[in-house]
C-alpha cells in the first residue's frame, strides 16, 4: 500500500511543524451569541525563537481578542502562552491529536473546568479546521469548530 499523501508542508525544527498555519485566517460561524467572524494571524516572532498567534473573535455585540506565544519550554517541549482581553490566560503543551486527524496539531491544557484541547488539521481542499474539547470519561467532546481559509 502506497504511503498516504501529506497535506501539509512542514518546515525545519520544533516549530516547523507550524509552517502551514503561518498567515491570515478567517472563519465564519453561528455561535450561541449569534453570528461570529473569527480571524487568526500566525507570525514568526523574536527572531522565530517563538511563534505570535493573534486572535480576534468578532460579534454583533463586540469583540474577544487572544494573544498567544508558542515556542520550545526548557524541557525540549513545545508549548503555548495565552492571555485573552478577559483578563484571563493559560498554558499548555503540544499533544497528540491523530485521532482527529494524522496530520493534526493539538495542544492540551488544564484549565478551571478541567483538561482542553485544541486541535488544527488539514482541509482536503482549502485551509484547515480548528477545534476547541473538553475532556470527559468518555473521551474528548468538541464544543467549538471552525473552518479556515486565506484571507
Amino acid at each position: 500500500m502506497p504511503p498516504k499523501k501529506t497535506l501539509w508542508k512542514k518546515g525545519r525544527g520544533k516549530l516547523g511543524a507550524f509552517e502551514p498555519l503561518l498567515g491570515t485566517w478567517i472563519a465564519k460561524s453561528a455561535s450561541p451569541m449569534g453570528p461570529v467572524s473569527c480571524t487568526r494571524t500566525l507570525a514568526k516572532t523574536l527572531n522565530g525563537s517563538y511563534l505570535e498567534l493573534r486572535v480576534e473573535w468578532k460579534f454583533a455585540k463586540g469583540s474577544y481578542l487572544e494573544t498567544a506565544l508558542i515556542g520550545v519550554r526548557t524541557d525540549g517541549k513545545v508549548a503555548f502562552w495565552s492571555f485573552t482581553s478577559d483578563g484571563k490566560h493559560s498554558q499548555g503543551e503540544l499533544a497528540d491529536g491523530s485521532d482527529v486527524h494524522p496530520e493534526a496539531l493539538a495542544f492540551v491544557a488544564q484549565m478551571p473546568a478541567g483538561t482542553a484541547r485544541m486541535i488544527y488539521w488539514p482541509d482536503e481542499s482549502e485551509g484547515f479546521h480548528w477545534a476547541v474539547e473538553s475532556q470527559n470519561k468518555k473521551g474528548w467532546k468538541r464544543f467549538t469548530e471552525h473552518h479556515y481559509r486565506a484571507s
